[in-house]
């Protein structure tokens, strides 16, 4: 408690930025509050915030308490049960948990682009290193995947395994394809060792039709106006903003779109969220006040809604914003 009560007399600074690292996808949208609470004149320095990927993100968010680390992490996935393990054992103590909006895991296309309208169960057998148990994946076109889509390469530009936006994609399409092509798998998941189902169902390949773009997802944009038959992952802002060049791909017949995301209808639907400590919330200047301020920005409508960011339901923001009034701590409880 003493590391967090002299926050901000450490390193000689009374005046130390805000400091948030994490997920590409929540990135464009911290960055908006952040130029919004620099606007608002307060006197207090420019946040800084580091799109560095959910995973690694909530690494360096759990490595301690004080002025050297970050004091809110991005996240496109929830945190792990194993990553609040961390923070606990370096000190962090209690975590407040919010929840920002929605997004999807969008796939998607150049317009100039083969039209591809895939099932969960296609981007399993096109991207698992190790589909039914294999030693590796014999599929290289679309075709030897599913006999009725095109003879062309799987060629899939995504993010990197620190990304949350990579989790998501095995937790809402792989998982669900691989139960769907591998009906064994349902009895290896529940299994008291579950490493035969995560190398069977979540491991992504690394022999060449994934490509790993890094963290940064205007590369995956780029990447696609260069080569219209390939595939992008990236989080649903990044296709909004980039309607004029690029389209969603339909995952079971539903394509990504405000609509099908925010009723939860597009199986890549997946919840926002914020990672704060407590114990910096007592002693960074304007920290309460730049959450504060996050909090009027992500309603319907609002600055954050047309930045992409999909409003979560009525119910959903009140409790957040009520987490962030009382100052809730996360109840690890129920975190896997």
């Amino acid at each position: 408690m003493a590391t967090a009560l002299t926050l901000t007399a450490c390193n000689g600074n009374s005046a130390r930025e805000i400091r948030v690292v994490g997920s590409s996808t929540v990135y464009p949208f911290t960055t908006a509050v952040a130029e919004a609470f620099v606007n608002q004149g307060s006197g207090h320095r420019a946040p800084v915030v580091e799109s560095i990927g959910t995973g690694a993100g909530l690494k360096r968010f759990c490595e301690g308490v004080g002025w050297q680390f970050p004091d809110i992490a991005n996240a496109s996935r929830r945190i792990k049960k194993t990553e609040y393990a961390d923070c606990q054992r370096n000190g962090v103590g209690e975590i407040i948990e919010v929840q920002i909006g929605i997004d999807g895991v969008a796939l998607a296309e150049a317009n100039n682009g083969p039209k591809l309208t895939l099932s969960k169960k296609d981007v399993y057998l096109a991207l698992a290193a190790h589909p039914f148990g294999k030693d590796s994946n014999p599929a290289r076109t679309w075709r030897d995947v599913n006999p009725s889509l095109p003879a062309i390469p799987i060629q899939v530009m995504g993010p990197p395994s620190t990304s949350g936006t990579r989790d998501a994609l095995v937790e809402l399409v792989m998982e669900p394809g691989c139960a769907e092509a591998d009906p064994a798998v349902h009895a290896m998941k529940t299994a008291k060792d579950t490493s035969p189902y995560d190398n069977r169902c979540k491991r992504i390949r690394d022999d060449g039709p994934y490509i790993d773009k890094g963290e940064n997802d205007n590369l995956i944009v780029q990447g696609l106006a260069q080569n219209p038959n390939a595939i992008g992952v990236f989080g649903y802002s990044y296709l909004e903003e980039n309607a004029d060049r690029l389209h969603g791909v339909p995952i079971d017949g539903v394509a990504p779109s405000y609509a099908t995301i925010a009723d939860g209808s597009y199986p890549g639907a997946r919840p926002l969220f914020l990672y704060v400590k407590k114990r910096h919330l007592r002693a960074v200047p304007g920290l309460a006040d730049f959450l504060k301020l996050y909090g009027t920005m992500w309603a319907p409508g609002g600055k954050l809604s047309r930045r992409g960011l999909i409003p979560a339901p009525d119910a959903v923001r009140a409790h957040a914003l009520a987490i962030l009034e009382q100052r809730t701590p996360l109840d690890p409880a129920g975190l896997h």
